[in-house]
């Protein structure tokens, strides 16, 4: 098959019954867990973390651009500074909505959100929204 004909999800799969692996083989293979290795074959994960892509690379015992060149890729300078101003302050301001839904500026479908809490040097609580898309790789950046 041809890269456009499969996703990241089904190369690593394919890549892993190549190799006669469980997930749970790779996932030892490879120091992730079991659920990222689970996330990753399901599409949940669309684009990886360099170190993610590094361990994964190791345990499917492949170069770093095999896996890279099947991730999305997408323009996130479409999406303007004020707007991802207005997410991060929607997310602070209804964190305990339970019905609270925002969408990605860049494909429209659901956004997963979260308020990671922080601590600076003199132990002062910082909350930083943070959100990811359940569909395409847009994040929100600090």
């Amino acid at each position: 098959m041809k890269k456009q004909d499969i996703s990241l999800g089904q190369f690593v799969a394919q890549k892993r019954e190549q190799m006669g692996l469980s997930q749970e083989d790779l996932a030892f293979r490879s120091s992730l867990t079991l659920e990222q290795i689970q996330a990753i074959e399901q599409g949940l994960e669309l684009f990886l973390a360099s170190t993610i892509r590094q361990k994964l690379a190791k345990g499917l015992k492949i170069e770093n651009k095999e896996i890279k060149q099947y991730e999305m890729k997408t323009d996130f300078a479409l999406t303007k500074n004020s707007q991802m101003d207005s997410i991060r302050e929607m997310i602070l301001l209804n964190s305990q909505n339970p019905n609270f839904v925002i969408n990605c500026p860049l494909c429209g479908e659901k956004l997963i959100t979260r308020i990671a809490k922080l601590y600076d040097l003199e132990d002062n609580l910082i909350l930083r929204p943070k959100a990811r898309c359940s569909k395409c790789p847009f994040q929100l950046t600090d």
